[in-house]
């Protein structure tokens, strides 16, 4: 309908406007109870629960401010704007509706606000600061002693002023959580896994990537407390030995997928202990584990039945021999389908040979194998038409002169 002259707003000034009588409920909302923005303008105003919608539509001021409307909030796209005040008021409209929030990039989003946030949404279940600087251990007590008992994922990643103190508020008020997110929470050590070990049995999923201060002491314990854990990222943590590979293979047989990029410390012995005991095993992030041979391939090729990606990039001692025992395990014809290999100096055209028995082999990384051809290239993509490969090949050196005589040069040299 068009607008009068003395309309402001999207709609008209009747509360019969056509799309208050023609469109049924279930087109307003989404049938998982969060709001169908129409316009980024629009589902702004929503958000931020300042200017909601010209108070000419009662209709729609009504779905608007009905906080059971809102069970998944994502401020993602609106970061820059979101201050600590549009938090306090979606948490006092929302309340006790309000399932899952995302602030991720927020960064004006701090202690005090999720202070209220945490007193009004108890049955909080989801909750991302991934990137909320100005968060502390405050939050993390807020979270655990105003009653968040249902909270099971928490993403803190980049929340660099977290500490083991946060943690361990966490831990004992959220002893619900199932999955969190730590990447890049530099000051944590082995006492904030101590305390997860103890009180939070249910974890499935946690990221500890460039958590430097992480050793085998606090690695151990968790993995001792947390039988259930399936997903686990140590990348960058770079005082990790066998032993906390020993600990996950003993404790931890439901794992699937480990990220360990630059554990440089790890060897074939732990990861043999942790093949022979996690057989379900999904994907492997081993880059720049500088230390791992073909043996702990041939482990994963017998007792890994499930593998489906694995990164050996940096891993200069592999060679076509693993990538043989690999390609012809179960995993490798009826699972693989991520292969990468950057800076295996080591491997040739014989590895993508045996990749031709990879028939799920979706993509190759081959960035810096310097004994792999365009040649071997060409036949593998031949045998797996569908696969990706991605190699680089440096400019050849252009050949002397026919003429001979000495070095030419070109026009600026010789006028220089």
């Amino acid at each position: 309908e068009k607008r009068d002259a003395n309309s402001k707003g999207v709609f008209s000034n009747s509360d019969e406007a056509p799309i208050n009588k023609k469109l049924p409920k279930e087109l307003l909302l989404r049938t998982d109870n969060t709001i169908t923005f129409f316009s980024v303008s629009l589902s702004f105003l929503f958000l931020t629960l300042s200017y909601f919608l010209s108070p000419s539509s009662q209709a729609w001021n009504v779905l608007a401010l009905d906080g059971s409307n809102w069970q998944k909030i994502d401020l993602f796209n609106f970061q820059t704007d979101i201050e600590g005040r549009v938090v306090e008021n979606i948490s006092k409209r929302c309340g006790g509706f309000l399932r899952q929030l995302s602030l991720r990039g927020c960064l004006s989003v701090g202690d005090a606000s999720m202070k209220t946030f945490s007193q009004n949404c108890r049955n909080i279940e989801v909750l991302n600061l991934n990137g909320c600087t100005k968060i502390t251990d405050s939050t993390c007590l807020s979270l655990s002693n105003d009653g968040c008992r249902m909270l099971e994922m928490l993403n803190l990643s980049w929340c660099d002023q977290i500490t083991r103190d946060g943690i361990e508020a966490l831990a004992r008020g959220c002893n619900n959580l199932r999955a969190l997110f730590l990447r890049g929470c530099t000051q944590l050590e082995d006492g904030a896994l101590k305390h997860l070990q103890k009180h939070c049995p249910e974890l499935t999923t946690i990221n500890m990537q460039s958590c430097s201060q992480i050793t085998d002491d606090g690695l151990v314990s968790l993995c001792r407390g947390c039988h259930k854990l399936q997903v686990l990222c140590i990348s960058g943590c770079s005082n990790i030995t066998d032993a906390s590979l020993t600990a996950l293979g003993l404790n931890c047989p439901r794992l699937k997928i480990l990220e360990a990029a630059r554990c440089s410390q790890v060897t074939d012995a732990g990861f043999t202990v942790l093949a022979r005991n996690c057989h379900e095993m999904e994907k492997m992030d081993l880059e720049e584990c500088i230390l791992v041979t073909d043996n702990t391939l041939v482990q994963l090729a017998i007792h890994c039945p499930r593998l489906q990606a694995l990164s050996l990039s940096h891993c200069e001692l592999i060679t076509d021999d693993g990538i043989r025992a690999l390609s012809s395990s179960v995993c490798g014809q009826e699972r693989l389908t991520v292969v990468e290999l950057d800076n295996c100096p080591l491997i040739t055209d014989v590895t993508l040979e045996h990749l031709k028995n990879c028939h799920r082999l979706e993509r190759i990384e081959l960035y810096d194998c310097q004994q792999v051809t365009r040649a071997g290239i060409k036949r593998i993509r031949a045998h797996l038409p569908e696969i990706k490969v991605h190699a680089y090949f440096a400019p050849v050196t252009p050949p002397p002169s026919v003429h001979g005589g000495g070095q030419r040069l070109c026009r600026c040299c010789i006028i220089l």
